[in-house]
């Protein structure tokens, strides 16, 4: 299920850029929002959105409930300072070698990583974006790589967007297969094992010959999605597109 942010927005621009402040009132404190944001991320990498919660960010510091909310108003807000921060492990491309296609396949490689490392990061809508300074250094960063090859300003946006969405959606894939054997403990292999009954008895041959021969020929033996062929066949069509901007077709900026 996909989370959209619904805390002030106002608020968490200010929480993202702004400078931190001490609370006026109370004694001498012993957090910060980075603090309470590292705890909320390691509870969220280890167990889901599901087990986060102001409470249980309070009981993994040490302190008191009412403690939290003195640097963060709300869990939608804390969610906000959590996607950004862990956006500081994106990579700054003005540092990689190569054109713009070795750049985005480091941007695609480290974005899928990210996901691996913080799965729930998946949960959270991403067409209304944090507009933290991580989160806008990394998209800025990407940009650049991609300014000057012959795109059009919309077309930049549209092979980023497509790009990350196709990474983003493996992503998605390969972390749903991994929580698939976590919950029920059966690895996907053994779970295919499991269901020979459909393929002995149910899946007719001559009803699904398509299948059944690639089954025989061992197409259906990789078990997780071929992240690596997928992110190549996606950088192919756009160096496609980059190709023909270069031989002179004009970029359109009302593609869709």
């Amino acid at each position: 299920m996909t989370e959209y942010s619904s805390g002030d927005p106002h608020r968490t621009l200010e929480l993202l850029w702004g400078e931190p402040t001490r609370p006026s009132r109370g004694p001498r404190p012993a957090l910060t929002l980075a603090a309470v944001a590292r705890a909320a991320i390691e509870i969220a990498d280890a167990d889901g959105l599901g087990a986060l919660s102001m409470r249980a960010v309070a009981e993994r510091l040490g302190f008191t409930t009412m403690s939290i909310y003195r640097y963060v108003p709300g869990k939608a807000e804390l969610l906000d300072v959590m996607v950004d921060t862990v956006n500081a492990e994106s990579p700054v491309l003005e540092h990689v070698e190569g054109g713009w296609r070795a750049k985005m396949e480091v941007c695609a490689r480290e974005e899928w990583a990210l996901f691996h490392r913080h799965p729930w990061v998946l949960h959270l809508a991403w067409h209304r974006p944090v507009l933290g300074p991580n989160s806008v250094t990394s998209y800025e960063s990407a940009l650049a790589a991609l300014s000057g090859i012959g795109l059009s300003d919309k077309e930049m946006v549209a092979v980023f967007n497509t790009l990350y969405g196709y990474v983003r959606g493996a992503a998605r894939t390969s972390v749903d297969a991994r929580l698939a054997e976590r919950h029920t403990g059966l690895s996907e292999d053994e779970w295919w094992s499991s269901r020979e009954q459909f393929w002995q008895h149910l899946a007719d041959p001559e009803r699904f010959p398509t299948m059944n021969r690639l089954r025989s020929s061992g197409a259906f033996d990789v078990v997780e999605m071929d992240f690596e062929f997928g992110l190549a066949r996606v950088l192919d069509g756009l160096e496609a597109l980059i190709s023909k901007r270069s031989l002179g077709a004009e970029p359109k900026d009302d593609a869709r």
